[in-house]
């Protein structure tokens, strides 16, 4: 009898996120952490409109925005000379733009959230090895009171750059290490730079060299930036790799005082500024590597046990949530036993490619700054969003056509929202986001306006043989064009009042989409193709 569906190694952002969706889906989790406190620093800050998405999903997006404030965008100077300015927008068809909150407040809400759900972390115990075989994986537990063993259908592995879990996989984690040293810290600066809006100042020499710099990201709280910069001699260490090679994250016995970071914002800042009221502060060194495989067998890494690399563009934590979210809705159909057999295997699929783009682009952006080789604004700021991950390539999505416009979101994209819905009962207009619930797949039957009463019984008949195959797992509504005269159904039925469905998902006359509980499209194709759209949902459920 297995303790737990799954166990999870890893009670940061990552490892909480998989908890949360696990449990939402009513699977067994157990969440262990070696820390018996939560730290309380601000390694990631960054939140992308994607995630904000997701956690809007998850139930946690009103405490998010709560808590944190807007990131308005990047000012930069080079030798104390403003040379450009970024503000950061998001298309109006995307609900949320670009988000600061410290890890600690992100990490305190999720556990709210999980505690919520009846689960709670246990603290000061980690997972220190395991072995697995066809029906499950045995852990070994390592706590204050020694040693434990215990038994999980599934092993996540959310411990970090130096993961257990990884080690124990015996998967590779190539890359390397930036040879510079970085410093950072939490601070009160009295300036007048504008809210919400990054700093990042440079000294460049006559050949364009940049030999110091200063990086300070607005947090809540006024006049409050975590601000990273060069180590200086006296506090520059050896790296240590924890026996792993890999020199990453918080290191050094000696943490920055005030006076270092108030030496580099002497040199450096945009204004006379005097730093005050550090929080906490820290060394650090930056590597960039990837696994060569996201799972084996019942055991899967997500995050930085997965993937590394520079903080640029704050796509760390965000690429790890979604590989958390990606993989709960997959697990959690695999415990309850309605999974294709395939199902697992497209977690590394779909999140190793998008992985390998993130580690390779943050070097890039690093070097040569954010958006360095196009000027294509909509595009890098969706890129940086994260809106433009594909599965297209994934064999769990599918589509029995190609859209007709070329602009149409196809299978394995992102589902947009559209907002301007209706529905009885209702007075105010609805979003398609907040009609899906993010628990189970949803199937969408877009009737365009020149179905009519005599189309009704094939919607119904579809919808019938659909949630069939997905064993119940799918939330089912009819979109209908203004005019389509399909009153009459049973099933939910909502109007497309201001055709801002049809303008977003550009459908080839009436529609059948599947969207994954992710948030991307898993099929796309016409009503009359029953066929194909069975087949794709058996290459899902079996």
């Amino acid at each position: 009898m297995t303790e737990a569906d799954v166990l999870i190694a890893g009670a940061g952002p990552i490892g909480l996120t998989a908890a949360v969706e696990l449990r939402r889906r009513g699977i067994r989790v157990r969440i262990v952490d070696p820390l018996l406190e939560p730290p309380q620093y601000a390694k990631a800050v960054g939140i992308q409109p994607r995630t904000l998405e997701v956690f809007e999903s998850m139930g946690v997006v009103g405490p998010v925005l709560d808590a944190g404030l807007e990131m308005r965008g990047q000012l930069v100077y080079v030798n104390g000379s403003q040379v450009s300015r970024v503000d950061l927008t998001t298309p109006p068809d995307v609900p949320y733009r670009f988000h600061l909150l410290p890890q600690y407040a992100t990490e305190r809400i999720l556990r709210e959230r999980l505690s919520d759900l009846g689960t709670e972390i246990d603290r000061g115990t980690a997972v220190s090895a395991f072995e697995q075989d066809a029906d499950g994986v045995t852990v070994t537990l390592t706590g204050q009171d020694g040693e434990t063993t215990v038994r999980a259908g599934y092993l996540i592995g959310a411990d970090g750059a130096h993961s257990v879990v990884r080690k124990g996989l015996g998967l590779s984690f190539e890359g390397g290490a930036f040879t510079e040293q970085y410093m950072l810290g939490d601070v009160v600066v009295d300036w007048s730079m504008p809210r919400g809006y990054a700093i990042r100042s440079m000294h460049q020499t006559a050949d364009g060299t940049t030999d110091d710099q200063l990086v300070c990201i607005p947090l809540p709280g006024r006049g409050r930036y975590r601000m990273s910069m060069l180590v200086p001699d006296e506090l520059a260490v050896a790296p240590t790799t924890g026996g792993d090679g890999v020199a990453h994250g918080f290191e050094g016995t000696r943490a920055p005082e005030l006076s270092h970071i108030q030496a580099v914002v002497d040199r450096l800042a945009p204004e006379p500024a005097t730093v005050s009221h550090l929080r906490w502060s820290s060394v650090f060194r930056i590597s960039h590597r990837i696994v060569d495989s996201y799972g084996r067998g019942r055991v899967f890494v997500a995050g930085d046990a997965a993937h590394i690399h520079p903080p640029t563009g704050a796509q760390g934590m965000n690429t790890g949530v979604q590989d958390a979210h990606n993989l709960a809705w997959k697990l959690a159909l695999a415990v309850t036993g309605v999974a294709s057999d395939a199902l697992l295997d497209s977690y590394d699929l779909e999140r190793r490619p998008v992985g390998e783009e993130v580690v390779g682009r943050t070097v890039r952006d690093a070097r040569e700054g954010i958006g360095a080789g196009s000027t294509d604004m909509d595009f890098i700021m969706r890129r940086e969003a994260q809106l433009l991950i594909s599965y297209a390539d994934s064999p769990a999505v599918a589509g029995s056509t190609v859209p007709t416009a070329p602009a149409a979101p196809r299978a394995g994209e992102r589902a947009p929202d559209a907002t301007g819905l209706s529905r009885e009962s209702v007075n105010h207009p609805v979003r398609l986001f907040g009609v899906l619930d993010g628990v189970d797949h949803s199937l969408i039957l877009y009737a365009d306006a020149t179905a009519g009463t005599g189309d009704v019984a094939v919607l119904e008949s579809l919808a019938g043989e659909i949630s069939a195959k997905a064993h119940g797992h799918i939330d089912i509504h009819v979109i209908a064009a203004a005019t389509a005269q399909v009153g009459s159904t049973d099933l939910p039925l909502l109007r497309d009042t201001d055709g801002r469905f049809a303008d977003g998902y550009l459908p080839d006359g009436s529609t059948v989409f599947v969207i994954r509980p992710d948030g991307y499209i898993g099929y796309r194709g016409p009503i009359a193709d029953t066929k194909a759209a069975l087949a794709y949902l058996e290459g899902t459920f079996g």
